[in-house]
């Protein structure tokens, strides 16, 4: 799914116009009815809505629903704010069809302006301003703001809360956004939408279908795409029924200092769960009968020093490595990462320790291989390219780093986002926040290197190893709760996501 920008939008609006043929104005018409479908499914005719619209676009969309709803028999109280005394052509035609109706309840603000009396009850459609939006409010439309956000009444924002951008809200003003409870927003989610720092703006998000031209929307260049399952189904690979371990890839797993077993363990076992034919893990010799005992499938090559990894090993009798979950960082650790990443002739990930090694000797990451891996959270992302914002210049600065290493970086988070070479996005939509805790990270490292160990290649091992994750905690999170659900039950649930994306059942 395509995640356009705000002027991309713009160019599907007008290619809509001239190729269904429609005018606009009944686009519009086309998408008041979409919303006021979606309400009526919502709230009964005793449901008062008072409709705050602007002089825009976005206003003529919140003139066109107060009319559909009051021709529906709801009560409702219409305020457009007129201040500059210049509304958009469409937004004038709604005023005019709004204002023949008799029980309207119409009111144009060109100055001053009295917030009505709201109650719990009630619900405000915030029409104020959409996706044209390009600097942050202030003056009288802030201060209607903070009153919205302060009331009890429910918000319904149009497309998108007013004062919020469509993509970079990094120089906004945060007191100056609706807090909506529900966004209603027009054929496809806006790239804001899948930030943490908006959530507390969208509310609950609804993408409405007012079938804007296909043919238009096939014809744009987006660079930023949501993965759907039907494409992941397609990535992968079927398994041949005359398969060996050894036809089925070899991984090596560089991971474990001394009482960090744990990340080990955790990053084996999704490998081996993730389908890898064999797995090699290469760690300190105190972690032998840790992992013996709960990775048995397992092969050890146990490093020189007891208590952590000190030295690098060959590595070309493996499909693919993966290096850094509970590694730790002394520097013998670190040059024996330097000595990993410059000989590995093969497919790599980089996780955890491994980055946060690279944050410390900035200049080795110009070593890196072209297609490796890098899977950082925030803060091991921010080591690498410095300071973040906000996850807009996040996303901004890891594409940057992608594009001129020719590198994957999945920027890991609720909406996990992977960055390739090519300058394109990819936002994975599985996972919950149960998945915030302790080793979930250690998990995907191991499914990247299992895939990768079985033929795919680092894209394809990108978006499927992601989705898969967040599809297997997802489903442990059917079994368990949010609240409980650990990194193991991830692993244990890999198999049945594995079936889903197949279409099989347990």
């Amino acid at each position: 799914m395509k995640i356009l920008t705000a002027s991309q939008f713009k160019e599907l609006d007008k290619y809509t116009i001239e190729h269904e043929p429609v005018a606009s104005v009944d686009l519009m018409e086309r998408a008041a009815k979409a919303i006021v479908t979606e309400l009526e499914k919502r709230w009964k005719t005793t449901t008062r809505f008072i409709i705050f619209a602007g002089p825009g676009n976005n206003g003529g969309d919140a003139l066109a629903v107060a009319r559909m709803l009051c021709q529906d028999g709801y009560p409702t109280q219409t305020f457009l704010f007129n201040i500059t005394g210049r509304l958009s052509n469409d937004c004038l035609e709604n005023k005019k069809r709004l204002e023949k109706l008799s029980r309207a309840n119409f009111t144009e603000i060109s100055s001053q302006f009295s917030f009505p009396e709201t109650g719990e009850n009630d619900v405000i459609i915030d029409g104020l301003f959409g996706t044209g939006l390009n600097k942050p409010l202030d003056g009288g439309y802030a201060g209607l703001v903070k009153r919205i956000n302060t009331c009890r009444a429910k918000v319904v924002s149009i497309d998108v809360p007013s004062g919020l951008m469509a993509e970079d809200n990094s120089h906004n003003n945060p007191a100056a956004i609706v807090c909506a409870d529900l966004t209603l927003t027009i054929q496809l989610p806006k790239l804001a939408f899948f930030f943490a720092e908006n959530q507390k703006y969208i509310g609950e998000v609804q993408a409405l279908d007012i079938r804007l031209h296909p043919d238009g929307l096939a014809a744009i260049d987006s660079s930023v795409a949501v993965i759907e399952e039907p494409e992941v189904r397609q990535i992968l690979k079927p398994r041949d029924p005359f398969a060996h371990k050894g036809a089925m890839g070899h991984a090596l797993l560089v991971s474990g200092q001394y009482g960090m077993a744990g990340a080990t363990v955790l990053a084996a076992r999704a490998c081996l769960r993730g389908g890898a034919g064999k797995l090699t893990v290469h760690t300190p010799d105190m972690n032998n009968s840790i992992l013996q005992c709960c990775v048995p499938e397992a092969i050890l090559s146990h490093d020189l020093s007891d208590i952590r990894v000190s030295k690098a090993i060959s590595t070309y009798d493996y499909d693919a490595l993966a290096i850094g979950p509970g590694l730790g960082t002394h520097e013998d650790t670190a040059e024996a990462v330097h000595q990993f990443i410059r000989n590995h002739p093969g497919e790599m990930v980089l996780d955890a320790d491994a980055l946060n090694i690279l944050g410390r000797h900035r200049d080795w990451i110009s070593e890196i291989p072209q297609d490796t891996i890098l899977t950082p959270h925030p803060k091991e992302l921010e080591n690498l390219v410095g300071a973040c914002t906000d996850s807009y210049d996040r996303m901004a600065k890891a594409r940057e780093l992608s594009i001129k290493m020719q590198i994957y970086v999945i920027v890991k988070g609720h909406n996990s986002m992977i960055c390739t070479p090519t300058g394109r996005v990819f936002i994975n939509p599985t996972g919950n926040a149960g998945m915030a805790t302790a080793g979930s990270g250690d998990v995907l490292t191991g499914l990247l290197a299992a895939l990768l160990s079985r033929g795919y290649s680092a894209n394809e091992a990108c978006r499927l190893g992601v989705f898969l994750h967040g599809l297997a905690g997802d489903i442990a999170c059917e079994r368990f709760g949010e609240e409980s659900l650990t990194a193991s039950d991830i692993i244990d649930a890999i198999p049945e996501a594995f079936k889903r994306l197949k279409g099989q059942t347990l």
